[in-house]
């Protein structure tokens, strides 16, 4: 990098800050005004350092026998910590990134640039707007990692988005969405019962604490129309530093209870973290 650090620049939709980490020469955290987006270490792609990303990892790492290449779109870009991980695991996959704001793009072309030859190519896009044009079944795994500040904007969270999603997969596919809520959990149970309207397969890995309503936190969602490893996943993040549970199956429908689907005329944002949730100066 050329510019002095830490680097601290207007984007589209608000100010992003690089800053490095000083336990490891290489890497970054990335935030938009104030809340955490990214962290990546440029010399160890594999390093996965927020809790949720390494459940997301997880997931990828079990959808397919290591190392087999995948086609990978992305929505939401950061600083690209997933489609670096992708590349570094699964050599030779292609992936497509789709971020909205321009300017957070730029930035991150400028201070923490993709190698050649990863496959990774970037586009400035809406996220809705780029799976509803693209061609059906032309992806392996969709991961949905976007929030506008800290919320997951509306009109990705509907019935009609979703079927636009599972259009995008290829019989086999995954579709991942990075979620935050806290109890009584209504936006989370929505976008369950929303999900579940169009896949056959569906599971949840949060941190007991989360689900039990003791905090606002992450939550990945996992759908499919085949059956998931929730076995291999459950080994997986509970032996994470900050274990998680995988709820699926009739433990998941309790959770759900009576959530009704989102229309895309009843839609709404995520809901605003409390004070301090996710923050950084």
């Amino acid at each position: 990098m050329n510019e002095p650090i830490p680097v601290m620049r207007a984007v589209d939709h608000g100010t992003a800050k690089l800053m490095p980490d000083v336990d490891r020469e290489r890497a970054w955290l990335l935030t938009v005004d104030g809340a955490p987006q990214s962290y990546v270490d440029l010399d160890e792609p594999t390093h996965l350092e927020f809790e949720y990303t390494r459940r997301l990892g997880h997931v990828l790492d079990t959808v397919a026998e290591p190392g087999r290449a995948l086609d990978v779109l992305h929505l939401g870009g950061g600083a690209l910590t997933l489609p670096r991980y992708v590349a570094a695991t699964r050599p030779g996959s292609r992936q497509d990134v789709i971020e909205a704001d321009r300017g957070l793009l730029a930035m991150i072309g400028d201070c923490l640039p993709v190698p050649g030859g990863t496959g990774i190519a970037l586009h400035h896009a809406d996220a809705r707007a780029w799976i509803e044009a693209a061609a059906p079944g032309s992806a392996d795994i969709l991961i949905a990692d976007v929030f506008g500040g800290s919320r997951v904007p509306a009109h990705l969270t509907s019935t009609a988005y979703a079927s636009a999603a599972e259009r995008v997969l290829r019989p086999g596919g995954v579709y991942l969405a990075n979620l935050a809520d806290a109890a009584p959990f209504a936006f989370l149970r929505s976008q369950l019962a929303t999900f579940s309207t169009v896949f056959e397969e569906i599971a949840l890995i949060a941190e007991p604490g989360v689900l039990r309503g003791r905090r606002f936190g992450n939550a990945v969602l996992v759908a499919s129309h085949h059956p998931l490893d929730t076995a291999a996943l459950a080994r997986r993040t509970a032996a994470d530093a900050f274990p998680a549970r995988v709820e699926h199956g009739p433990a998941l429908r309790d959770f759900i209870g009576g959530a009704a689907p989102v229309r895309d005329e009843d839609a709404v944002p995520s809901p605003e973290p409390p004070g301090g949730s996710f923050g950084i100066g």
